[in-house]
């Protein structure tokens, strides 16, 4: 069954410590600052955070559903079509995505303030 863009806010607004702001002019959802998933401005798909290996299986699996463009080539990000992707699978790459997010904002590092402000 496919999913709609309103399950899809639904469900990530779920997870941990998500903040539902704008990214490129579309709603975007991000955890600690980092941006996991933001609607693309096409209208029909979805811009999830992922990595290389991920997504090259994903593709292989499911092209129809799963696919990148010229821009997102070197980039750890897969766009997924909405009207194509089952629910289960569009939870469980959100859920992996918010994980991968939440685990960046703690590896990051902090920033030392300048001295005078």
């Amino acid at each position: 069954m496919p999913v709609t863009f309103a399950a899809v806010r639904k469900f990530a607004l779920s997870l941990e410590n998500v903040e539902e702001g704008m990214s490129y002019g579309t709603p975007g959802f991000r955890v600690g600052g980092v941006l996991f998933l933001r609607f693309h401005q096409d209208g029909e798909s979805l811009v999830v955070r992922t990595d290389f290996e991920q997504r090259e299986e994903l593709l292989a699996a499911d092209p129809g559903s799963y696919y990148i463009t010229d821009h997102y080539v070197k980039y750890e990000w897969i766009l997924v079509r909405v009207a194509r992707v089952h629910a289960d699978a569009s939870r469980d790459l959100i859920r992996w995505a918010h994980k991968s997010a939440a685990a960046e904002k703690r590896r990051a590092p902090r920033r030392k303030k300048r001295a005078g402000r």
